[in-house]
């Protein structure tokens, strides 16, 4: 490479005369029309979503470093935990005694339900007890740093028991200075400590060994970094806190996502027996953490709510957001779609969302805005939106009950914006009927969420061009383009660009989900990562930060041109597929419109012709059918032929055998992450789709309501007619699509900084081709010097922990009313131009 440079070099600085190679001519241009008004952009305009997936708070942004510090672990969380999950009982010195958790009238509190039990037998220098080994590999120390340790505990020994407290690392080397407290009376009282850290480890462990003999309970056992964001107790890891805080966020959505419209409505209570796995509920979630109620996660593992309402609050404050907490509607989504229908279960979560808006802003004299105050923060919060529901797939029961919560927020908080959605896709049947409802009853705000491919993205930037202007804004409450790769960012933020084209419809935007533990992922892309002592921005990350930290206060008017891609037939492989359900496929067939037969298999002579590409599944031909028998594997692909026509019908005959849903039939197949398929008896076999896949990231072309019947054989034909299918099930139509959008790899948009005077020129090249542009700033008068902010790379490029290559680089470029720019291949160049 430095060779190259150097022969380049040589050349440029010729002798006179030498000819010199012409300036290649521009393929893109942009004009700037700064005359004309432009449109204001929220200071809102982007801010963070917060939900517990991905170990996101207990082992992630909330610092405490004991797992399951209360005992409260059970089955109903994962099938794999006890009580003891995370903990070790062991003795030293030859002590001996036995350790269990109990549930019974002992306990420190009705909403803290388990607690563990110390019978010590020691004799001598024994002590018996307990290790914890911390979230995923240890407890992170760092030498010289101090860490704070609190338990509550109870004895039966008149004489009281020492209690020892020691960091050390798995092989039982001393990594703290040890303290040892005394535990006296036999009624719950909490004791503190403080450990100093002696060495350095990411994998260390914590033990609480005590001497004596007696019945020792223990609860609550906790260590804190001293070291949190703005030093708070009970506070959040500051590397990650200091990640979010530098993307400048307006606002933070919390606390989900599908924590919210999951799980059982009912509370934390012996009505309910206790019943885990409920949807989030604020209330659960606030006052002195020991009598915080516990829950099940909808992701799969435990949640302490030790990160709860007051918290999010104290958080958004701290960085300067806009708190925008969601309430359960009483529909479930993500998958459950069950409404409840208990009127005094709906008054209650009505209730209990104006106690909310009274604990965030209410008077200390108030019930709920004196807990927020003995919390420590008298002075209101300041909540300005509140968003009712998630998701939900039931759009005549959401919408129902939605209306009943705004109505009685707007009676008693006219000043409070109600937020709405539209379920969980960017279009379909659910999609359209909830904006219909939401344009009819004149809501102010509507949620939108949806994950697509990077092909998607770059297809869509024109999406909110045609909205209504006079209808219910739009918050983009979740999206990403489905992977972490650089090119998945470029494709996103060519979109950002036209979200602020559109700002005075889109309001507020943020990515999702924010936050994944390395060594516990549930979902993939997010947008920091982190292991137990170290983090790291995502490629996403770096271009959200440039994005976050140069808005702008309103657009300038642009426009832009240059080569596009237009849109290829569907061609390529056929395959059969499953998911989590056995079916059998016979007379598979592909044929012209003039009935020419190019593909035809009815297995007779076995499956040779077919290849797998998912390497997943049992396949077998069994009676002359090709047979899928593994009822658990998920996406089984097999694929055939390679059809070139434009026209083509695949045909085939489909039959479930057992499982969860129905059968998956694939065309335009490219590879095993590149395809089209038609998902028949899909989401539990509640809904039928077209997907397109690419590289891995899947959209939604087409969804409707269907189910399949097991032991029925379907007749299945699938339409080809260039980029327009036509799908038929038994002879009807089942539904149509055409993918013939065009694909826009260079976007653009203009904003001003009032504050600065700066015009900031954003371009996205989003191909692996430079863009030579003429850029026209329509004569405005321009320093001589911009400051330009490139972030580029291999297309395929993402940050790690060992790695993060993707980094912005800022420099010093000159510029004019009208000038050429070359925009790197695979980049995103922000140009902030003064102006005079």
């Amino acid at each position: 490479m430095a060779t190259a440079v150097l022969v380049a070099a040589l050349v440029t600085s010729a002798a006179p005369g030498l000819a010199r190679d012409p300036a290649p001519e521009p393929e893109y241009t942009v004009t700037v029309d700064p005359a004309a008004p432009g449109t204001p952009i929220s200071d809102t305009m982007y801010g963070v979503f917060f939900e517990d997936i991905n170990l996101a708070a207990d082992g992630g942004l909330y610092a405490e470093l004991v797992r399951n510090r209360s005992f409260e672990f059970l089955p109903v969380d994962n099938r794999s935990y006890t009580g003891l999950t995370g903990w070790t009982p062991g003795a030293e010195n030859g002590g001996t005694g036995t350790a269990s958790t109990v549930d019974d009238d002992a306990r420190l509190h009705e909403r803290n339900r388990t607690h563990l039990r110390l019978d010590l037998t020691n004799s001598g220098a024994g002590r018996y007890g307990v290790t914890n080994a911390g979230h995923t590999t240890g407890v992170p120390l760092a030498a010289g740093e101090r860490y704070d340790f609190s338990v509550w505990a109870r004895t039966t020994s008149a004489a009281g028991t020492p209690l020892h407290v020691t960091a050390h690392d798995a092989a039982g080397r001393p990594l703290a200075r040890p303290i040892t407290l005394t535990v006296r009376g036999d009624t719950w009282r909490k004791y503190t400590g403080t450990l100093t850290a002696t060495g350095t480890s990411d994998a260390g462990r914590l033990s609480v060994r005590a001497s004596g003999t007696g019945t020792l309970r223990l609860d609550m056992v906790s260590l804190f970094p001293r070291d949190t964001f703005r030093g708070r107790p009970n506070g959040l890891r500051r590397d990650l806190a200091e990640k979010i805080a530098a993307l400048e966020p307006g606002f933070v959505r919390f606390p989900g996502g599908c924590l919210v419209n999951t799980g059982s409505m009912q509370g934390y209570d012996a009505a309910s027996d206790w019943q885990r796995a409920r949807s989030y509920q604020w209330k659960d979630t606030v006052g002195p953490v020991e009598t915080r109620a516990a829950n099940a996660n909808f992701w799969g593992y435990h949640q302490s709510y030790g990160l709860g309402y007051y918290e999010y609050f104290q958080f958004a404050e701290d960085i300067g957001a806009m708190p925008l907490p969601v309430v359960p509607a009483m529909v479930t989504g993500c998958g459950q779609n069950r409404a409840t229908d208990d009127e005094a279960l709906r008054q209650r979560h009505i209730q209990d969302t104006l106690d909310l808006i009274e604990f965030a802003n209410g008077p200390t004299t108030s019930t709920w805005g004196g807990l927020r105050a003995r919390m420590g923060h008298p002075a209101p919060f300041g909540l300005t939106h509140i968003g009712v529901g998630n998701e939900e797939n039931l759009p005549e029961e959401f919408f129902a009950n939605f209306a009943r919560f705004r109505a009685a927020i707007e009676a008693e908080h006219p000043e409070i914006t109600v937020v709405s959605n539209s379920g969980p896709d960017d279009q379909g049947a659910t999609f359209d009927r909830l904006w219909q409802l939401n344009r009819a009853a004149g809501v102010a705000m509507v949620d939108e969420h949806y994950y697509n491919s990077p092909t998607w993205f770059l297809q869509h930037n024109d999406r909110y061009d045609g909205y209504d202007r006079n209808g219910p804004k739009v918050f983009l409450g979740e999206y990403a383009s489905l992977d972490n790769k650089l090119f998945n960012s470029l494709a996103e933020a060519a979109y950002l660009t036209g979200l602020e084209r559109n700002a005075d419809v889109v309001r507020m935007a943020s990515y999702a989900p924010l936050l994944a533990n390395v060594d516990n992922v549930q979902w993939k892309p997010d947008l920091i990562w982190f292991d137990n002592d170290e983090s790291w921005g995502s490629t996403s990350y770096q271009v959200q930060k440039l994005f976050m930290t140069n808005v702008g206060d309103r657009t300038v008017p642009s426009r832009a041109t240059g080569p596009e891609d237009t849109p290829k037939p569907i061609t390529g492989s056929i395959g059969l597929s499953t998911w989590a359900t056995s079916a059998t496929y016979d007379d598979v067939t592909v044929t012209t419109p003039d009935g020419t037969v190019l593909f035809h298999d009815d297995f007779s002579a076995g499956a040779d012709r077919w290849t797998p590409l998912a390497q997943r599944g049992r396949w077998q031909v069994v009676d002359g059918a090709y047979v899928q028998s593994d009822v658990a594997a998920q996406d089984t692909l097999v694929g055939a032929a390679t059809i070139t026509a434009s026209d083509y019908d695949l045909t085939l005959k489909a039959t479930k055998n057992a499982g969860a849903e129905g059968f998956l039939i694939a065309f335009g197949v490219k590879d095993s992450g590149t395809f089209y398929w038609w998902n028949l008896g899909g989401w539990n076999n509640t809904q039928g789709a077209v997907e397109k896949a690419t590289n891995g990231a899947k959209e939604t072309l087409l969804a409707k309501p269907n189910t399949v019947a097991t032991g029925t054989t379907y007749d299945v034909r699938v339409q080809v007619r260039g980029t327009r299918v036509t799908l038929f099930l038994d002879g009807r139509e089942w539904g149509s699509f055409t993918d013939d959008r065009v694909t826009r790899p260079f976007a653009q948009v203009v904003t001003r900084d009032d504050a600065t005077g700066e015009l900031i020129v954003k371009v996205v090249n989003a191909q692996d081709r430079a863009a030579v542009t003429r850029i026209d700033l329509g004569g405005l008068r321009v320093g001589r010097k911009a400051r330009m902010t490139v972030i580029s790379g291999d297309p395929g490029e993402q940050n790690t922990r060992s790695a993060e290559p993707i980094q912005p680089v800022t420099s010093t470029v000159a510029v004019a009313s009208a000038f050429t720019r070359t925009f790197a291949p695979n980049s995103v160049t922000f140009l902030r131009i003064p102006t005079r």
